[in-house]
């Protein structure tokens, strides 16, 4: 993209800006790249700073040194922020119309709902957001992140320190990793909803879903390998824990990972918001 491109791609996206509604959802796309700000310039600062090393690429003479790689990847670099960001902001108005409407339909006020939006606990979890979609070129992750950030609002829970924490899950983890925490989370979201329950209990109700899991077919022996990476993931950003099994599973891929509360509330967080009818 050329610069007068990029211009006039900045002066169409300030004319979209103003048009926007003024519902309490009507800003947030104003909000979430005013929060940006200072990513976007890091990582402009970065990509462009780059270009002084050129000579590096040049010195290799032949075919390399006539690519312009340096300046290949400086534009890509700053059109890819570009794009991502909007798309983030999109699917966060999108996700957050869902949810204001939703809102409205069981009794919250639009005066709760605005508080709710201008919570330093929502606009620390756009800024997060925002960093965090530097990070990825999938789409699919930016959508769990807007998916996260409304449902913050909608059960008015959205505190700065475990939007970070998702936030940071959302942009790391696999489609296969989500399908392995949905399947914990079918077996065993409904320990976690018990109130009061000592740990020789839930522990011995861990083995007993785990076994019920895998007695119902939905791991892939074949698969064990891509199971054990997407476990590790998983139970290094704290959403599982792997435990001691007392019964014994023949084939690998079948170790007992308990699903904890963080990994519960992000499993949750994941999930869109049911348009009312």
């Amino acid at each position: 993209m050329s610069l007068a491109q990029n211009e006039v791609a900045a002066d169409n996206q300030r004319r979209r800006m103003e048009e926007l509604p003024k519902s309490p959802v009507g800003a947030v796309i104003e909000g979430a790249i005013s929060l940006a700000g200072p990513a976007l310039v890091v990582g402009s600062s970065l990509v462009a700073s780059s270009a002084s090393g050129t000579t590096g690429l040049v010195a290799a003479g032949g075919v390399v040194g006539g690519l312009g790689i340096v300046d290949w990847f400086r534009k890509l670099g700053t059109s890819k922020v570009n794009e991502n960001l909007e798309s983030l902001g999109q699917a966060t108005e999108d996700a957050l119309k869902r949810v204001e409407n939703s809102l409205l339909e069981h009794g919250t006020s639009i005066e709760e709902i605005k508080a709710r939006i201008d919570s330093q606990g929502f606009r620390d979890g756009m800024a997060s957001a925002a960093l965090q979609a530097l990070r990825t070129t999938q789409k699919d992750r930016l959508k769990r992140m807007a998916f996260i950030l409304a449902n913050g609002v909608n059960d008015g829970k959205a505190v700065s320190e475990s939007l970070d924490d998702m936030m940071r899950a959302a942009a790391e983890l696999k489609d296969g990793d989500i399908a392995i925490l949905e399947n914990l989370y079918k077996w065993q979201n409904r320990i976690l909803n018990e109130k009061g329950m000592n740990p020789t209990k839930w522990y011995g109700d861990i083995q007993s879903a785990h076994q019920n899991l895998v007695k119902s077919g939905a791991l892939n022996p074949h698969e064990h390998l891509n199971y054990r990476s997407s476990y590790l993931r998983l139970e290094r950003l704290g959403l599982i824990q792997q435990i001691t099994s007392i019964n014994n599973f023949d084939g690998v891929g079948y170790d007992l990972y308990a699903l904890l509360m963080e990994g519960k509330r992000f499993y949750e967080c994941l999930q869109e918001i049911a348009v009312p009818q």
